[in-house]
């Protein structure tokens, strides 16, 4: 069994006590939720804990990392798979709910990831908000896709300015102004002896906050996956990941991974790469094939994650109430930080 990741910067102590920590955590999401809504046309509406695998609803991550699943006495025979994230599920309840182009959805998702390594930034329990909107074959192209994220990144900044004058005027916006586009292609080759995560760490110092665009296709030059991206969600020529650096921690932390959806051409494609073909014959597969689904951009960001980078906390326990191992468990306790 592998250890926990588990770093307390030296003198270290939360702006915010444990109950003060709770009520911010209320405000950074309401605020942020809201403004999320109002940026982008989206409508709040209810989500799944889980899903029949059958369907291909479940998002497979990396491909590696297996489910939770279980049976219920009253539902048949089959497993039912608590969500990996509503990736998939998103795009269905759309053309489901008939909203329109240039308007969207977001919903609270809750989901267990068991396969996780847990650290200051991962924990086995996922909150996030995923978020989808219907989007025109034309708008399929990196212009549209960079537009969306300036979006995203001035909620971003404003929910930093909101904490600062609202919630604890000690915490300091730290974002630039504006955010940082290059691909996975480009930061290769400007950090050619760096492993993927040191890429990443190296570039958001540098630039404070960045999207990094195309993640899933083999890098030309290392022959490897910057990141891994299932093949049947993003296409992975038109998405990314909004990454900020972080000071307390001394390294990059992702906030969102999103991008625009599949076509046929494009899910047939990267199926084909993936050596994933079988899925073709899952019904959501095939709803994309004939056209039934809409042609979408959509993505998650993490509850947690903005609350931990927004309010300045060390570890992601500080506002996510979940378990931890033991080494977590001692070592914030010797720090003095109090986990949730």
């Amino acid at each position: 069994m592998s250890q926990a990741t588990v770093t307390i910067p030296e003198g270290y102590k939360s702006p915010l006590s444990l109950l003060e920590t709770e009520v911010a955590i209320k405000q950074v999401k309401d605020f942020f939720e809201s403004n999320l809504s109002k940026n982008l046309n989206l409508t709040r509406i209810s989500a799944p804990l889980f899903v029949k695998p059958e369907t291909g609803l479940n998002d497979n991550l990396n491909g590696v990392e297996s489910a939770v699943n279980f049976t219920a006495k009253d539902v048949g025979t089959s497993k039912l798979e608590i969500v990996h994230s509503l990736a998939k599920w998103k795009r269905m309840a759309l053309h489901r709910y008939k909203f329109s182009s240039g308007s969207g959805l977001y919903a609270d998702m809750n989901a267990i990831r068991k396969d996780e390594d847990l650290s200051n930034l991962h924990s086995i329990y996922v909150d996030q908000w995923d978020w989808e909107r219907i989007i025109d074959r034309e708008q399929r192209n990196k212009d549209f896709l960079k537009e969306i994220v300036q979006k995203l990144y001035s909620t971003f900044k404003d929910t930093e300015t909101f904490v600062s004058e609202k919630v604890n005027s000690a915490i300091k916006p730290t974002l630039p102004e504006k955010i940082h586009f290059l691909t996975t292609k480009e930061l290769e080759l400007e950090f050619p002896d760096l492993d993927a995560k040191g890429r990443e760490h190296a570039i958001c110092k540098k630039h404070g906050a960045v999207f990094l665009m195309e993640i899933g296709h083999l890098l030309p030059k290392s022959g490897i996956k910057h990141d891994g991206r299932a093949p049947d969600y993003d296409d992975w020529e038109l998405n990314g990941d909004i990454l900020f650096w972080y000071p307390l921690l001394d390294r990059s932390i992702e906030l969102s991974s999103m991008g625009i959806r599949v076509s046929a051409e494009s899910l047939k494609s990267q199926l084909d790469i993936a050596n994933a073909n079988d899925r073709l014959e899952l019904d959501y597969h095939k709803n994309i094939i004939d056209g039934t689904l809409p042609f979408t951009i959509g993505g998650g960001i993490g509850q947690s994650r903005i609350c931990m980078f927004f309010l300045k906390k060390a570890h992601i326990g500080e506002v996510q109430s979940t378990l931890w191992d033991e080494n977590t468990l001692k070592v914030c306790a010797e720090a003095g930080v109090d986990l949730l």
